[in-house]
């Protein structure tokens, strides 16, 4: 018996480690973009799932934003029916920039109608084909933007939405030249995005000028290193989330249409927890997300309180009334 190529290998047991928690008779979707990544992970999800009693299906976002597009949605779906999916499925998105940029809009609207074909399919799991690669850039961008340790912590392996819907990034420690090469040793021809390869976008630079640029200088291994960095932080993350929920129970309080924070617990905790409280109370409350300026600015009406006025907010309002911090929300 010829011996596994070390590729396929190291994708199978990726993705066998994704999907064994999950019941017999599940229905997982694959997010299927028709490049070695995607096409690698449905390869190996088709493969794994057979023995876990799992029924894999893959959907194909076509975001109309180029020129054959429709063609090569169709293409990707083909190669997962050949691949054994019981079902290719393919759906279009209309993409509209709302000032966040393109990919981010394409992303949004991937991910929504990914969702939805999977809520509908009643899928337990979508499966991402996010590599160590994409998780290397993730964190260095966040770097370059100073957008704090939430960033760094880069991609989670596991997500869970609302309403109990996993998202699962199976190869976040597998290279992309691992995936390649699995394809390469399945005989899965793939396709590669020009967009991959545009330098006006952020992450094609970083992927093909800066990152290279750091491993000649630095020596090989930054990938991996900012791959750990981003696991570091994520634990740490979850460790003082904890501490904070825990924070939150004591010292919150509803409002009319809000909540409030005691003054005094706030100005009693080091200040990483305090920025950390004053974010999480918002996002939970209100659903957006505030800025690192913005954070410091509600600080101050703890920390630095000389009679200033409300604090304008995204979806609401902070003021300082007697003991209390109130967020409101904005009419």
């Amino acid at each position: 018996m010829p011996s596994l190529d070390p590729a396929i290998a190291e994708v199978r047991r990726a993705v066998r480690t994704a999907l064994s928690p999950l019941p017999a008779g599940s229905t997982v979707v694959v997010a299927l973009s028709g490049g070695a990544d995607s096409l690698a992970l449905t390869a190996a999800t088709v493969f794994e799932a057979r023995a876990l009693d799992i029924a894999v299906l893959s959907v194909t976002v076509d975001h109309q934003l180029q020129d054959g597009s429709d063609a090569v949605a169709a293409s990707a779906a083909v190669a997962a029916e050949q691949l054994g999916v019981h079902d290719a499925l393919q759906t279009k998105v209309s993409v509209a920039s709302d000032g966040a940029g393109i990919e981010a809009a394409a992303r949004d609207a991937r991910y929504a109608a990914i969702h939805g074909i999977a809520r509908a399919e009643g899928a337990a799991a979508v499966l991402l084909g996010h590599t160590l690669d994409d998780q290397a850039e993730t964190v260095l961008l966040g770097l370059a933007r100073g957008s704090g340790a939430a960033s760094l912590q880069g991609m989670a392996p596991v997500r869970e939405s609302d309403d109990g819907m996993l998202w699962l990034r199976p190869l976040l420690a597998v290279r992309r030249a691992t995936t390649r090469a699995c394809c390469a040793a399945s005989g899965i021809e793939f396709w590669d995005d020009p967009h991959n390869l545009d330098p006006r976008y952020a992450r094609v630079r970083t992927r093909e000028r800066v990152l290279p640029l750091l491993e000649a200088e630095l020596g090989p291994g930054i990938a991996e290193a900012l791959a750990r960095t981003a696991e570091q932080l994520r634990e740490d993350a979850e460790a003082f989330d904890e501490m904070i929920h825990e924070t939150i129970e004591d010292i919150v309080e509803h409002a009319e249409a809000g909540i409030s924070v005691s003054v005094a617990a706030l100005a009693a905790n080091p200040a990483a927890l305090r920025n950390r409280v004053i974010r999480l109370v918002v996002d939970s409350e209100f659903g957006v997300s505030l800025t690192r300026a913005q954070t410091l600015e509600v600080a101050r009406l703890v920390t630095d309180w000389s009679g200033q006025g409300p604090i304008d907010l995204p979806a609401c309002t902070a003021r300082r009334a007697g003991g209390q911090i109130v967020f409101t929300a904005r009419g």
